[in-house]
């Protein structure tokens, strides 16, 4: 028995891969956004919080 392979099946394992890297890019922008917006909540929080001690829930 011989295996054939044509052009459209390598051409398919080329698009597997650069649909991998697309998926793996997504993901790594999604955790970078949200890592960025989650530093900026706590930056204005502490802020806040040397502005004004009482609200901070840290009291001493």
């Amino acid at each position: 028995m011989r295996w054939r392979i044509t052009m459209s099946e390598i051409q398919e394992k080329d698009n597997f891969w650069i649909y991998v890297a697309g998926l793996v890019l997504a993901v790594l922008v999604t955790v970078v956004l949200i890592k960025s917006s989650e530093h900026e909540k706590y930056e204005s929080s502490a802020k806040a919080i040397a502005e004004d001690a009482s609200n901070s829930a840290y009291r001493k």
